[in-house]
C-alpha cells in the first residue's frame, strides 16, 4: 500500500495589529456660572473711553447715528451700536476674496425677513470704517440698494485683525486663508506703528507661520498647488521674534524658492503623464517622494523641523532627478485615497 500523505503543518496566521485608539482630548472645563464678565446693569455704567468718543464723533461726522454706547458684557470694553451710511463702510482690504454666490444668497434671504438683524463689526479707518467680518453682508445690502447698515463700532483698529482670524462667516480653504494672512501682514508692515512688531506676537491673527509663505506664492500664481507643499512648509517655518517687516522679506524669499521648486515639480509631473499616468494627484506623489522630512521621526514633545533653504535645495535636486519608472499605480491610488493636495 502507498504511504499515506502527511498533511503539511498549518502556518499560524499573523494577527492583525489593532490600531491604537486615539487619545481623547480633554475638554476645557466650563467656567462657573456668573464668574466672567460684567453684569447686565454694569454695561451702561462708567464713562465711555476716549477712543470710543472719537469713533462716535466720526460716525456723526459721516452722517451716521449712534444708537447706544455701552460696555460689552464679556471684557467690559466700550463699543457703540451705530447706523452708518453704507458708502462709508468697506471690507478690510486684506481679507479673502468676495464670493458672489454667497453674497447673492444673502441678498435673497435678507428680504424674506424684511429686516437687517445681523450687525457687522466696524472699526475706524481714515475718513470711514472698515469691517473685518461683514464683506458679504455689505455686498448683499448694496445689491438690495440699502442706504445704511447697522454696525457694532469697535474703536480699536487692531481688534480687526483678531476678529478676522476668528471669522467663521464663510469657511476658508488654504488659498483663502493664505491670501488673507499675507494681505494682513502687508497692511501691518505698511503701518509705521506695527511694522516692527514681532511676528510671534501675532500668532492668534496669523494662525500658522507657513500661511505667509504660501500666501506670497498665491499672490504670484493664483493656481499654485499650496496643498501639496503645506506639509513641508509647515515643518520649515516657525514663529519669529524678529520685526514683521524682516519676516515678510524672508518669507518672500522663501516663496521665490518654492515657486522655482514648483516649476521643477511640474516638469516631473509631466514626465509621469508622458509615462502613461493620468490623475489629479500626481503632484502630491512627486512632492512626497522628494520630501527629505517625510520619514524623519519626531522626538517626544518636539515637532520635526527642517531648515527651509536646505530642504528646498534637496527637493529641487530631487525633482530634477525624478524617475517616473519608480512610481507604481498603487502609489497614485494611495495618494488619491488620502486626498492630499490634488494638483487640479
Amino acid at each position: 500500500m502507498p504511504p499515506k500523505k502527511t498533511a503539511a503543518p498549518k502556518t499560524p496566521k499573523a494577527k492583525a495589529a489593532k490600531p491604537k485608539a486615539a487619545t481623547p482630548r480633554k475638554k476645557k472645563a466650563a467656567a462657573a456660572p456668573g464668574s466672567a464678565g460684567i453684569a447686565a446693569a454694569a454695561c451702561l455704567t462708567g464713562t465711555p473711553s476716549a477712543a470710543l468718543t472719537a469713533a462716535c464723533e466720526l460716525v456723526e461726522r459721516l452722517g451716521g447715528v449712534v444708537a447706544a454706547r455701552y460696555r460689552e458684557p464679556l471684557g467690559g470694553h466700550w463699543v457703540a451700536l451705530a447706523v452708518l451710511p453704507i458708502e462709508k463702510v468697506e471690507a478690510t482690504p486684506y481679507q479673502r476674496e468676495l464670493s458672489p454666490t454667497h453674497a447673492e444668497r444673502l441678498a435673497t434671504v435678507i428680504p424674506k425677513v424684511g429686516r437687517f438683524l445681523d450687525p457687522i463689526v466696524a472699526v475706524p479707518s481714515g475718513d470711514g470704517f472698515h469691517s473685518p467680518n461683514g464683506m458679504h453682508r455689505l455686498a448683499a445690502m448694496r445689491r438690495l440698494g440699502a442706504q445704511a447698515i447697522t454696525a457694532l463700532v469697535v474703536p480699536e483698529p487692531e481688534v480687526a485683525f483678531r476678529i478676522l482670524a476668528l471669522n467663521t462667516e464663510k469657511a476658508h480653504n488654504l488659498k483663502d486663508k493664505s491670501l488673507e494672512v499675507v494681505r494682513m501682514v502687508r497692511a501691518l508692515v505698511a503701518d509705521a506703528a506695527t511694522r516692527d512688531r514681532p511676528e510671534s506676537e501675532l500668532q492668534l491673527e496669523l494662525e500658522q507661520p507657513g500661511f505667509l509663505t504660501i500666501g506670497v506664492c498665491y499672490e504670484q500664481n493664483g493656481r499654485f498647488s499650496g496643498g501639496a507643499y503645506m506639509p513641508v512648509v509647515s515643518r520649515c517655518e516657525a514663529w519669529s521674534d524678529r520685526p514683521l517687516r524682516e519676516v515678510l522679506a524672508e518669507r518672500e524669499a522663501h516663496a521665490t524658492q518654492l515657486l522655482a521648486l514648483d516649476e521643477a515639480v511640474n516638469e516631473a509631473v509631466q514626465r509621469l503623464k508622458d509615462s502613461g499616468f493620468a490623475s489629479g494627484y500626481l503632484k502630491p506623489v512627486v512632492v512626497a517622494r522628494i520630501n527629505p522630512l517625510r520619514f524623519v521621526q519626531a522626538k517626544p514633545g518636539q515637532p520635526v523641523r527642517g531648515d527651509f533653504d536646505a530642504v528646498m535645495t534637496k527637493m529641487l535636486a530631487g525633482a530634477k532627478a525624478f524617475d517616473p519608472s519608480k512610481v507604481k499605480a498603487a502609489d497614485i491610488a494611495m495618494a488619491a485615497a488620502m486626498g492630499g493636495g490634488s494638483d487640479e
